[in-house]
Protein backbone atom coordinates (compact mmCIF):
# COMPACT_ATOMS: atom_id res chain seq x y z
CA UNK A 1 0.00 0.00 0.00
CA UNK A 2 1.15 3.55 -0.68
CA UNK A 3 2.13 5.70 2.33
CA UNK A 4 0.13 8.32 4.19
CA UNK A 5 1.85 11.68 3.69
CA UNK A 6 1.87 13.88 6.80
CA UNK A 7 2.67 17.61 6.48
CA UNK A 8 3.16 19.60 9.70
CA UNK A 9 5.91 21.86 11.02
CA UNK A 10 5.27 20.56 14.55
CA UNK A 11 7.49 17.48 15.11
CA UNK A 12 5.32 16.27 18.00
CA UNK A 13 2.24 16.07 15.73
CA UNK A 14 4.21 14.17 13.09
CA UNK A 15 5.61 11.78 15.71
CA UNK A 16 2.23 11.01 17.26
CA UNK A 17 0.57 10.33 13.90
CA UNK A 18 3.49 8.24 12.62
CA UNK A 19 3.40 5.97 15.69
CA UNK A 20 -0.39 5.66 15.69
CA UNK A 21 -0.50 4.76 11.99
CA UNK A 22 2.43 2.34 12.37
CA UNK A 23 0.36 0.42 14.94
CA UNK A 24 -2.32 0.14 12.25
CA UNK A 25 0.26 -1.15 9.73
CA UNK A 26 -0.16 2.01 7.65
CA UNK A 27 3.12 3.29 6.13
CA UNK A 28 3.87 7.01 6.43
CA UNK A 29 6.12 9.69 4.97
CA UNK A 30 6.48 13.04 6.73
CA UNK A 31 7.22 16.59 5.56
CA UNK A 32 7.79 19.85 7.43
CA UNK A 33 6.34 22.31 4.92
CA UNK A 34 4.30 22.35 1.67
CA UNK A 35 7.26 23.01 -0.62
CA UNK A 36 8.71 19.60 0.21
CA UNK A 37 5.43 17.95 -0.75
CA UNK A 38 5.26 19.69 -4.12
CA UNK A 39 8.90 18.77 -4.84
CA UNK A 40 8.14 15.13 -3.98
CA UNK A 41 5.13 15.12 -6.29
CA UNK A 42 7.28 16.61 -9.05
CA UNK A 43 9.81 13.78 -8.56
CA UNK A 44 6.97 11.29 -8.98
CA UNK A 45 6.00 12.97 -12.23
CA UNK A 46 9.56 12.39 -13.48
CA UNK A 47 9.31 8.70 -12.66
CA UNK A 48 11.40 8.47 -9.50
CA UNK A 49 11.39 4.67 -8.92
CA UNK A 50 12.49 4.99 -5.29
CA UNK A 51 9.35 6.80 -4.19
CA UNK A 52 5.65 6.03 -4.02
CA UNK A 53 2.88 8.56 -4.33
CA UNK A 54 0.56 9.19 -1.38
CA UNK A 55 -2.52 7.15 -0.57
CA UNK A 56 -3.82 10.02 1.58
CA UNK A 57 -2.43 13.47 2.38
CA UNK A 58 -2.82 14.87 5.92
CA UNK A 59 -1.76 18.52 6.14
CA UNK A 60 -1.71 21.28 8.71
CA UNK A 61 -3.32 24.57 7.68
CA UNK A 62 -0.73 27.04 9.04
CA UNK A 63 2.96 26.36 8.38
CA UNK A 64 6.03 28.48 7.66
CA UNK A 65 6.81 28.40 3.99
CA UNK A 66 3.26 27.97 2.79
CA UNK A 67 -0.40 27.42 3.66
CA UNK A 68 -2.11 24.05 3.81
CA UNK A 69 -4.97 25.54 1.81
CA UNK A 70 -2.64 26.60 -1.00
CA UNK A 71 -1.15 23.11 -0.91
CA UNK A 72 -4.66 21.67 -1.17
CA UNK A 73 -5.37 23.66 -4.33
CA UNK A 74 -2.12 22.59 -6.02
CA UNK A 75 -2.51 18.92 -5.02
CA UNK A 76 -6.07 18.89 -6.38
CA UNK A 77 -4.66 20.07 -9.71
CA UNK A 78 -1.93 17.41 -9.75
CA UNK A 79 -3.88 14.49 -8.28
CA UNK A 80 -7.64 15.21 -8.32
CA UNK A 81 -8.60 11.88 -6.76
CA UNK A 82 -6.24 12.09 -3.77
CA UNK A 83 -8.10 12.44 -0.43
CA UNK A 84 -6.73 15.42 1.53
CA UNK A 85 -7.39 15.84 5.26
CA UNK A 86 -6.72 19.33 6.65
CA UNK A 87 -5.68 19.73 10.31
CA UNK A 88 -6.71 23.06 11.75
CA UNK A 89 -7.16 24.86 15.05
CA UNK A 90 -10.72 25.84 15.94
CA UNK A 91 -9.82 29.51 15.38
CA UNK A 92 -9.13 28.75 11.72
CA UNK A 93 -12.41 27.02 10.96
CA UNK A 94 -14.48 29.95 9.79
CA UNK A 95 -11.81 31.27 7.44
CA UNK A 96 -11.11 27.82 6.06
CA UNK A 97 -14.66 26.67 5.29
CA UNK A 98 -14.83 28.17 1.81
CA UNK A 99 -11.48 26.65 0.88
CA UNK A 100 -12.51 23.21 2.11
CA UNK A 101 -15.34 23.32 -0.37
CA UNK A 102 -12.72 23.16 -3.11
CA UNK A 103 -12.10 19.51 -2.47
CA UNK A 104 -10.79 18.55 0.99
CA UNK A 105 -11.90 15.04 1.99
CA UNK A 106 -12.44 16.16 5.59
CA UNK A 107 -10.82 18.34 8.20
CA UNK A 108 -9.50 17.50 11.64
CA UNK A 109 -9.79 20.16 14.39
CA UNK A 110 -6.84 20.52 16.78
CA UNK A 111 -6.40 19.34 19.43
CA UNK A 112 -7.72 16.06 18.04
CA UNK A 113 -8.62 12.74 19.58
CA UNK A 114 -6.02 10.29 18.26
CA UNK A 115 -8.36 7.26 17.73
CA UNK A 116 -10.80 9.49 15.83
CA UNK A 117 -7.95 10.84 13.71
CA UNK A 118 -6.84 7.29 12.84
CA UNK A 119 -10.44 6.32 12.05
CA UNK A 120 -10.76 9.30 9.71
CA UNK A 121 -7.52 8.37 7.93
CA UNK A 122 -8.77 4.80 7.54
CA UNK A 123 -11.93 6.15 5.86
CA UNK A 124 -9.83 8.25 3.52
CA UNK A 125 -7.67 5.21 2.66
CA UNK A 126 -10.78 3.16 1.83
CA UNK A 127 -12.09 5.96 -0.39
CA UNK A 128 -8.72 6.24 -2.14
CA UNK A 129 -8.50 2.49 -2.76
CA UNK A 130 -12.08 2.38 -4.03
CA UNK A 131 -11.31 5.14 -6.53
CA UNK A 132 -8.16 3.29 -7.64
CA UNK A 133 -10.17 0.14 -8.36
CA UNK A 134 -12.71 2.14 -10.40
CA UNK A 135 -9.93 3.83 -12.37
CA UNK A 136 -8.17 0.52 -13.04
CA UNK A 137 -11.37 -1.07 -14.30
CA UNK A 138 -12.13 1.89 -16.52
CA UNK A 139 -8.60 1.92 -17.93
CA UNK A 140 -8.46 -1.83 -18.49
CA UNK A 141 -11.85 -2.31 -20.09
CA UNK A 142 -14.22 -0.67 -22.52
CA UNK A 143 -17.06 1.29 -20.98
CA UNK A 144 -19.79 -1.14 -21.94
CA UNK A 145 -20.13 -4.29 -24.01
CA UNK A 146 -23.12 -5.44 -25.99
CA UNK A 147 -24.03 -6.51 -29.51
CA UNK A 148 -27.72 -7.18 -28.87
CA UNK A 149 -30.14 -4.76 -30.58
CA UNK A 150 -31.47 -3.57 -27.19
CA UNK A 151 -27.96 -2.59 -26.09
CA UNK A 152 -27.26 -0.88 -29.40
CA UNK A 153 -30.33 1.27 -28.72
CA UNK A 154 -28.80 2.28 -25.37
CA UNK A 155 -25.48 3.16 -27.04
CA UNK A 156 -27.26 5.28 -29.64
CA UNK A 157 -29.14 7.13 -26.91
CA UNK A 158 -25.88 7.89 -25.08
CA UNK A 159 -24.50 9.28 -28.32
CA UNK A 160 -27.53 11.52 -28.88
CA UNK A 161 -27.23 12.86 -25.33
CA UNK A 162 -23.49 13.56 -25.57
CA UNK A 163 -23.93 17.31 -26.08
CA UNK A 164 -26.61 17.71 -23.43
CA UNK A 165 -26.74 18.01 -19.65
CA UNK A 166 -30.40 17.05 -19.43
CA UNK A 167 -31.62 14.98 -16.46
CA UNK A 168 -31.80 11.26 -17.28
CA UNK A 169 -33.72 8.44 -15.56
CA UNK A 170 -32.22 4.95 -16.06
CA UNK A 171 -34.49 1.98 -15.37
CA UNK A 172 -33.44 -1.65 -15.18
CA UNK A 173 -33.09 -4.62 -12.89
CA UNK A 174 -30.43 -4.77 -10.19
CA UNK A 175 -27.04 -5.76 -11.57
CA UNK A 176 -27.87 -4.81 -15.16
CA UNK A 177 -25.24 -2.05 -15.30
CA UNK A 178 -27.14 1.17 -14.61
CA UNK A 179 -24.10 2.87 -13.06
CA UNK A 180 -22.02 2.02 -16.15
CA UNK A 181 -24.59 3.81 -18.29
CA UNK A 182 -24.52 6.80 -15.93
CA UNK A 183 -20.71 6.95 -16.10
CA UNK A 184 -20.85 6.76 -19.90
CA UNK A 185 -23.38 9.59 -19.99
CA UNK A 186 -21.05 11.66 -17.80
CA UNK A 187 -17.92 10.83 -19.79
CA UNK A 188 -19.55 11.85 -23.06
CA UNK A 189 -21.11 15.07 -21.77
CA UNK A 190 -20.07 18.73 -21.57
CA UNK A 191 -19.40 18.27 -17.82
CA UNK A 192 -16.98 15.36 -18.35
CA UNK A 193 -14.12 17.35 -16.79
CA UNK A 194 -16.07 17.64 -13.53
CA UNK A 195 -16.41 14.93 -10.87
CA UNK A 196 -18.73 11.93 -11.10
CA UNK A 197 -20.25 11.28 -7.66
CA UNK A 198 -22.47 8.25 -7.04
CA UNK A 199 -24.68 7.51 -4.04
CA UNK A 200 -27.03 4.58 -3.45
CA UNK A 201 -29.99 6.10 -1.66
CA UNK A 202 -31.21 2.65 -0.55
CA UNK A 203 -27.92 1.78 1.18
CA UNK A 204 -27.81 4.75 3.58
CA UNK A 205 -30.03 4.96 6.69
CA UNK A 206 -32.82 7.48 6.43
CA UNK A 207 -31.51 9.66 9.27
CA UNK A 208 -28.09 9.97 7.59
CA UNK A 209 -29.17 10.35 3.97
CA UNK A 210 -30.08 14.04 4.22
CA UNK A 211 -26.63 14.91 5.57
CA UNK A 212 -24.98 12.70 2.92
CA UNK A 213 -26.77 14.51 0.12
CA UNK A 214 -26.76 18.10 1.34
CA UNK A 215 -24.04 18.23 4.00
CA UNK A 216 -24.36 19.78 7.44
CA UNK A 217 -23.18 22.73 9.45
CA UNK A 218 -21.12 22.43 12.60
CA UNK A 219 -23.41 21.82 15.56
CA UNK A 220 -26.41 20.90 13.38
CA UNK A 221 -26.89 17.73 15.45
CA UNK A 222 -25.08 15.69 18.09
CA UNK A 223 -21.69 14.67 16.77
CA UNK A 224 -21.54 17.31 14.03
CA UNK A 225 -18.29 18.84 15.25
CA UNK A 226 -17.35 20.27 11.87
CA UNK A 227 -19.04 21.44 8.73
CA UNK A 228 -19.36 18.73 6.08
CA UNK A 229 -19.88 18.96 2.37
CA UNK A 230 -22.61 16.75 0.95
CA UNK A 231 -22.66 14.87 -2.34
CA UNK A 232 -24.21 17.80 -4.20
CA UNK A 233 -21.25 20.00 -3.31
CA UNK A 234 -18.77 17.21 -4.05
CA UNK A 235 -20.28 16.86 -7.54
CA UNK A 236 -20.10 20.61 -8.28
CA UNK A 237 -19.53 21.13 -12.00
CA UNK A 238 -20.01 17.44 -12.72
CA UNK A 239 -22.60 14.67 -12.39
CA UNK A 240 -24.45 13.32 -9.35
CA UNK A 241 -25.73 9.77 -9.83
CA UNK A 242 -28.63 8.90 -7.52
CA UNK A 243 -28.97 5.12 -7.61
CA UNK A 244 -32.17 3.37 -6.42
CA UNK A 245 -34.03 6.68 -6.34
CA UNK A 246 -37.31 4.81 -5.83
CA UNK A 247 -36.25 4.02 -2.27
CA UNK A 248 -35.68 7.65 -1.27
CA UNK A 249 -37.74 8.65 1.81
CA UNK A 250 -40.76 10.78 0.96
CA UNK A 251 -39.69 13.85 2.96
CA UNK A 252 -36.28 13.91 1.25
CA UNK A 253 -37.99 13.74 -2.14
CA UNK A 254 -39.32 17.23 -1.41
CA UNK A 255 -35.81 18.57 -0.78
CA UNK A 256 -34.51 16.93 -3.95
CA UNK A 257 -37.36 18.44 -5.96
CA UNK A 258 -36.38 21.87 -4.62
CA UNK A 259 -32.79 21.42 -5.83
CA UNK A 260 -33.92 20.31 -9.29
CA UNK A 261 -36.38 23.21 -9.50
CA UNK A 262 -34.35 26.08 -8.01
CA UNK A 263 -30.77 24.90 -8.38
CA UNK A 264 -29.99 25.53 -4.71
CA UNK A 265 -30.25 23.83 -1.32
CA UNK A 266 -29.49 24.30 2.38
CA UNK A 267 -27.10 22.22 4.43
CA UNK A 268 -28.62 20.52 7.47
CA UNK A 269 -28.68 23.19 10.16
CA UNK A 270 -27.72 25.89 7.62
CA UNK A 271 -29.41 29.17 6.78
CA UNK A 272 -27.48 30.28 3.70
CA UNK A 273 -28.50 28.77 0.33
CA UNK A 274 -25.84 26.87 -1.61
CA UNK A 275 -25.94 26.93 -5.40
CA UNK A 276 -25.82 23.56 -7.15
CA UNK A 277 -24.33 23.42 -10.64
CA UNK A 278 -24.77 19.68 -11.02
CA UNK A 279 -26.25 17.35 -13.60
CA UNK A 280 -28.47 14.72 -11.97
CA UNK A 281 -28.80 11.17 -13.32
CA UNK A 282 -31.15 8.88 -11.40
CA UNK A 283 -31.68 5.13 -11.61
CA UNK A 284 -34.14 2.62 -10.20
CA UNK A 285 -35.20 -1.00 -10.54
CA UNK A 286 -38.73 -0.10 -9.43
CA UNK A 287 -41.81 0.89 -11.40
CA UNK A 288 -41.97 4.58 -10.47
CA UNK A 289 -45.37 5.11 -12.09
CA UNK A 290 -46.79 2.45 -9.78
CA UNK A 291 -44.96 3.98 -6.81
CA UNK A 292 -46.60 7.31 -7.68
CA UNK A 293 -50.06 5.72 -7.78
CA UNK A 294 -49.40 4.01 -4.43
CA UNK A 295 -48.37 7.32 -2.88
CA UNK A 296 -44.76 6.29 -2.23
CA UNK A 297 -43.16 8.66 -4.74
CA UNK A 298 -43.94 12.29 -5.52
CA UNK A 299 -45.50 12.74 -8.93
CA UNK A 300 -43.89 16.15 -9.47
CA UNK A 301 -40.44 14.71 -8.68
CA UNK A 302 -41.09 11.83 -11.05
CA UNK A 303 -41.76 14.24 -13.89
CA UNK A 304 -38.64 16.27 -13.00
CA UNK A 305 -36.51 13.13 -13.23
CA UNK A 306 -38.27 11.54 -16.17
CA UNK A 307 -37.05 14.05 -18.78
CA UNK A 308 -35.18 11.36 -20.74
CA UNK A 309 -35.67 7.72 -19.82
CA UNK A 310 -33.28 4.90 -20.76
CA UNK A 311 -34.32 1.30 -20.17
CA UNK A 312 -31.43 -1.10 -19.67
CA UNK A 313 -32.42 -4.64 -20.70
CA UNK A 314 -31.75 -7.57 -18.34
CA UNK A 315 -29.12 -10.06 -19.44
CA UNK A 316 -31.71 -12.78 -20.12
CA UNK A 317 -33.12 -10.57 -22.90
CA UNK A 318 -29.75 -10.44 -24.65
CA UNK A 319 -28.25 -13.96 -24.44
CA UNK A 320 -26.17 -13.25 -27.56
CA UNK A 321 -24.02 -10.97 -25.37
CA UNK A 322 -23.20 -13.71 -22.85
CA UNK A 323 -20.18 -15.23 -24.74
CA UNK A 324 -18.51 -11.84 -25.25
CA UNK A 325 -19.15 -10.75 -21.66
CA UNK A 326 -17.96 -14.10 -20.29
CA UNK A 327 -14.62 -13.92 -22.12
CA UNK A 328 -14.20 -10.29 -21.07
CA UNK A 329 -14.84 -11.04 -17.38
CA UNK A 330 -12.52 -14.08 -17.46
CA UNK A 331 -9.75 -11.86 -18.82
CA UNK A 332 -10.52 -9.19 -16.22
CA UNK A 333 -10.51 -11.68 -13.31
CA UNK A 334 -7.21 -13.13 -14.49
CA UNK A 335 -5.64 -9.66 -14.51
CA UNK A 336 -6.91 -8.94 -11.01
CA UNK A 337 -5.57 -12.24 -9.64
CA UNK A 338 -2.34 -12.20 -11.64
CA UNK A 339 -2.96 -15.57 -13.31
CA UNK A 340 -3.25 -16.92 -16.84
CA UNK A 341 -6.73 -16.29 -18.32
CA UNK A 342 -8.89 -19.38 -18.57
CA UNK A 343 -10.77 -20.45 -21.67
CA UNK A 344 -14.30 -21.79 -21.68
CA UNK A 345 -15.62 -24.76 -23.61
CA UNK A 346 -18.50 -24.49 -26.04
CA UNK A 347 -20.68 -26.73 -23.84
CA UNK A 348 -20.12 -24.56 -20.75
CA UNK A 349 -20.72 -21.41 -22.77
CA UNK A 350 -23.95 -22.85 -24.17
CA UNK A 351 -25.19 -23.58 -20.64
CA UNK A 352 -24.41 -20.03 -19.55
CA UNK A 353 -26.40 -18.71 -22.52
CA UNK A 354 -29.39 -20.79 -21.34
CA UNK A 355 -29.12 -19.54 -17.74
CA UNK A 356 -31.62 -16.89 -16.65
CA UNK A 357 -29.13 -14.69 -14.71
CA UNK A 358 -31.47 -13.26 -12.05
CA UNK A 359 -28.50 -11.16 -10.91
CA UNK A 360 -27.82 -9.96 -14.46
CA UNK A 361 -24.35 -8.82 -15.60
CA UNK A 362 -23.09 -8.52 -12.02
CA UNK A 363 -23.91 -12.20 -11.45
CA UNK A 364 -22.06 -13.22 -14.63
CA UNK A 365 -19.03 -11.22 -13.49
CA UNK A 366 -19.08 -12.99 -10.12
CA UNK A 367 -19.42 -16.39 -11.79
CA UNK A 368 -16.39 -15.68 -14.00
CA UNK A 369 -14.36 -14.65 -10.94
CA UNK A 370 -15.43 -17.87 -9.20
CA UNK A 371 -14.43 -19.94 -12.23
CA UNK A 372 -11.03 -18.24 -12.42
CA UNK A 373 -10.36 -19.37 -8.85
CA UNK A 374 -12.19 -22.72 -8.67
CA UNK A 375 -12.06 -24.36 -12.12
CA UNK A 376 -9.29 -27.01 -11.96
CA UNK A 377 -8.10 -26.82 -15.57
CA UNK A 378 -7.24 -24.06 -18.01
CA UNK A 379 -10.31 -24.92 -20.10
CA UNK A 380 -13.58 -24.55 -18.21
CA UNK A 381 -15.85 -27.53 -18.86
CA UNK A 382 -19.57 -27.91 -18.26
CA UNK A 383 -19.15 -29.64 -14.91
CA UNK A 384 -16.91 -26.80 -13.68
CA UNK A 385 -19.81 -24.34 -13.67
CA UNK A 386 -21.12 -23.39 -10.22
CA UNK A 387 -24.18 -25.17 -8.76
CA UNK A 388 -26.37 -22.10 -9.23
CA UNK A 389 -25.99 -22.59 -13.00
CA UNK A 390 -25.97 -26.40 -13.18
CA UNK A 391 -28.96 -26.77 -10.86
CA UNK A 392 -31.10 -24.22 -12.71
CA UNK A 393 -33.70 -25.33 -15.30
CA UNK A 394 -32.61 -24.86 -18.88
CA UNK A 395 -34.41 -22.23 -20.90
CA UNK A 396 -37.54 -23.84 -22.29
CA UNK A 397 -37.03 -27.10 -20.34
CA UNK A 398 -39.86 -29.36 -19.17
CA UNK A 399 -40.13 -30.17 -15.48
CA UNK A 400 -41.60 -29.15 -12.19
CA UNK A 401 -40.11 -27.15 -9.39
CA UNK A 402 -36.52 -28.21 -9.14
CA UNK A 403 -36.87 -30.54 -12.16
CA UNK A 404 -34.29 -30.59 -14.93
CA UNK A 405 -34.07 -32.11 -18.36
CA UNK A 406 -30.73 -32.94 -19.92
CA UNK A 407 -29.87 -31.60 -23.34
CA UNK A 408 -29.97 -35.12 -24.74
CA UNK A 409 -33.44 -35.67 -23.35
CA UNK A 410 -34.59 -32.32 -24.66
CA UNK A 411 -33.45 -33.29 -28.12
CA UNK A 412 -35.06 -36.72 -28.00
CA UNK A 413 -38.41 -35.29 -29.04
CA UNK A 414 -37.08 -34.41 -32.48
CA UNK A 415 -34.14 -36.82 -32.92
CA UNK A 416 -34.33 -40.65 -32.71
CA UNK A 417 -32.21 -42.05 -29.88
CA UNK A 418 -29.49 -44.65 -30.56
CA UNK A 419 -30.78 -48.19 -30.16
CA UNK A 420 -28.40 -49.13 -27.35
CA UNK A 421 -29.10 -46.06 -25.21
CA UNK A 422 -32.09 -46.00 -22.84
CA UNK A 423 -34.14 -42.85 -23.31
CA UNK A 424 -35.67 -41.06 -20.33
CA UNK A 425 -39.41 -40.49 -20.55
CA UNK A 426 -42.32 -39.55 -18.35
CA UNK A 427 -43.75 -42.66 -16.81
CA UNK A 428 -44.65 -44.64 -13.75
CA UNK A 429 -42.35 -46.53 -11.41
CA UNK A 430 -42.51 -49.70 -13.55
CA UNK A 431 -42.76 -50.13 -17.32
CA UNK A 432 -46.08 -51.93 -17.00
CA UNK A 433 -47.65 -48.78 -15.53
CA UNK A 434 -46.55 -46.61 -18.44
CA UNK A 435 -48.74 -45.55 -21.33
CA UNK A 436 -48.44 -48.15 -24.07
CA UNK A 437 -46.98 -45.66 -26.57
CA UNK A 438 -44.02 -44.97 -24.29
CA UNK A 439 -43.31 -48.50 -23.04
CA UNK A 440 -41.03 -49.58 -25.87
CA UNK A 441 -38.93 -46.41 -25.45
CA UNK A 442 -38.38 -46.98 -21.73
CA UNK A 443 -37.24 -50.58 -22.18
CA UNK A 444 -34.58 -49.41 -24.62
CA UNK A 445 -36.24 -50.76 -27.76
CA UNK A 446 -34.67 -49.67 -31.00
CA UNK A 447 -37.85 -48.08 -32.21
CA UNK A 448 -40.78 -46.19 -30.83
CA UNK A 449 -44.20 -47.81 -31.11
CA UNK A 450 -45.50 -47.19 -34.58
CA UNK A 451 -47.22 -43.85 -34.99
CA UNK A 452 -46.54 -42.78 -31.40
CA UNK A 453 -43.96 -40.71 -29.45
CA UNK A 454 -43.28 -40.43 -25.74
CA UNK A 455 -44.87 -36.97 -25.86
CA UNK A 456 -48.14 -38.47 -27.08
CA UNK A 457 -47.90 -41.01 -24.27
CA UNK A 458 -47.44 -38.16 -21.81
CA UNK A 459 -50.46 -36.41 -23.28
CA UNK A 460 -52.57 -39.57 -22.96
CA UNK A 461 -51.54 -40.08 -19.34
CA UNK A 462 -52.24 -36.43 -18.49
CA UNK A 463 -55.69 -36.63 -20.07
CA UNK A 464 -56.48 -39.79 -18.09
CA UNK A 465 -55.47 -38.20 -14.78
CA UNK A 466 -57.33 -34.98 -15.52
CA UNK A 467 -60.46 -36.88 -16.58
CA UNK A 468 -60.27 -38.91 -13.38
CA UNK A 469 -60.42 -35.75 -11.30
CA UNK A 470 -56.94 -36.13 -9.82
CA UNK A 471 -55.48 -33.09 -8.08
CA UNK A 472 -51.87 -31.97 -8.50
CA UNK A 473 -51.43 -33.66 -11.86
CA UNK A 474 -48.30 -31.60 -12.50
CA UNK A 475 -46.60 -32.93 -9.36
CA UNK A 476 -47.66 -36.54 -10.06
CA UNK A 477 -46.24 -36.59 -13.58
CA UNK A 478 -43.16 -34.57 -12.67
CA UNK A 479 -42.32 -37.00 -9.88
CA UNK A 480 -42.71 -40.00 -12.18
CA UNK A 481 -40.68 -38.28 -14.90
CA UNK A 482 -37.80 -37.37 -12.58
CA UNK A 483 -37.78 -40.80 -10.95
CA UNK A 484 -37.59 -42.61 -14.30
CA UNK A 485 -34.95 -40.20 -15.66
CA UNK A 486 -32.65 -40.57 -12.64
CA UNK A 487 -33.07 -44.39 -12.49
CA UNK A 488 -32.16 -44.63 -16.17
CA UNK A 489 -29.08 -42.44 -15.74
CA UNK A 490 -27.92 -44.39 -12.68
CA UNK A 491 -28.39 -47.65 -14.59
CA UNK A 492 -26.32 -46.30 -17.50
CA UNK A 493 -23.52 -45.21 -15.14
CA UNK A 494 -23.67 -48.35 -12.95
CA UNK A 495 -24.89 -46.36 -9.97
CA UNK A 496 -22.23 -43.63 -10.06
CA UNK A 497 -24.13 -40.54 -8.98
CA UNK A 498 -21.49 -37.96 -9.93
CA UNK A 499 -21.27 -39.31 -13.47
CA UNK A 500 -25.06 -39.59 -13.69
CA UNK A 501 -25.42 -35.94 -12.65
CA UNK A 502 -22.86 -34.88 -15.26
CA UNK A 503 -24.57 -36.94 -17.98
CA UNK A 504 -27.93 -35.39 -17.08
CA UNK A 505 -26.43 -31.90 -16.91
CA UNK A 506 -27.38 -31.24 -13.29
CA UNK A 507 -25.38 -30.72 -10.10
CA UNK A 508 -24.28 -33.38 -7.61
CA UNK A 509 -26.32 -31.76 -4.85
CA UNK A 510 -29.42 -31.78 -7.05
CA UNK A 511 -29.27 -35.49 -7.89
CA UNK A 512 -28.60 -36.39 -4.24
CA UNK A 513 -31.57 -34.33 -3.10
CA UNK A 514 -33.84 -35.80 -5.78
CA UNK A 515 -32.83 -39.37 -4.90
CA UNK A 516 -33.85 -38.70 -1.29
CA UNK A 517 -37.09 -36.91 -2.21
CA UNK A 518 -38.15 -39.63 -4.66
CA UNK A 519 -37.21 -42.53 -2.39
CA UNK A 520 -34.56 -43.87 -4.75
CA UNK A 521 -31.96 -44.48 -2.02
CA UNK A 522 -31.92 -48.15 -2.94
CA UNK A 523 -29.89 -47.16 -6.03
CA UNK A 524 -26.32 -48.02 -5.05
CA UNK A 525 -23.46 -45.59 -5.61
CA UNK A 526 -20.14 -47.12 -6.41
Amino acid sequence: MKPIWIVDDDPSIRFVLEKALARESLPTRSFTHPREVLDALADLGQGDPARQGPQVLVSDIRMPGGSGLQLLEKVRELQPGLPVIIMTAYSDLDSAVSAFQRGAFEYLPKPFDLPKAVELIHRAVEESQREEVVEERQAAAPEMLGQAPAMQDVFRAIGRLSQSQVTVLITGESGSGKELVARALHKHSPCADGPFVAINTAAIPKDLLESELFGHERGAFTGAQTQRRGRFEQAEGGTLFLDEIGDMPFDLQTRLLRVLSDGQFYRVGGHAPVKAHVRVIAATHQDLERRVKEGGFREDLFHRLNVIRLRLPPLRERPEDVPMLTRHFLQQSARQLGVEPKRISDAALARLEQFGFPGNVRQLENICHWLTVMAPAQVISLQDLPPEVLDAPLAGSVGGAGGHVSQAAAQSSSEPAPAATPVAVVGAESPSALPLAAASVVTGSSSVAEGATWESGLETEAQKLLAGGHAEVWDILTRRFESRLIRTALHATHGRRMEAAQRLGIGRNTITRKIQELGLDSADES
